[in-house]
């Protein structure tokens, strides 16, 4: 599965970089799959693991915030690995072939 999730601290900022990175420590730790971008990361794995690993990064914002906003948005399809590069892949594929 792939799991886009965002979270900031609500009582801190307005730059959220120094937290953003801490919470990629997390991540790269995990050994999941994994691409930061501008809006969110994005995490390859099963269930458990990806929630637990949510987990943590909640738990870490909370050390130094009594409000953290999470977004998590969840493409669950069975079977399917490596979907991280070959979704992206498949579109850059297309837009090839249309020259």
């Amino acid at each position: 599965m792939l799991v886009s999730f965002s979270m900031i601290p609500l009582d801190k900022g307005p730059h959220f970089s120094g937290y953003v990175a801490s919470l990629m420590k997390i991540v790269r730790a995990s050994g999941l799959p994994h691409e930061l971008t501008a809006m969110s990361t994005i995490v390859e794995g099963e269930w458990d693991q990806v929630m637990d690993l949510i987990d943590q990064c909640r738990r870490e914002l909370r050390k130094d915030s009594e409000r953290v906003s999470i977004k998590i948005w969840v493409d669950d399809k069975a079977g399917a690995e490596g979907m991280l590069h070959c979704k992206p892949k498949s579109v850059m594929d297309k837009l090839e072939e249309d020259g």
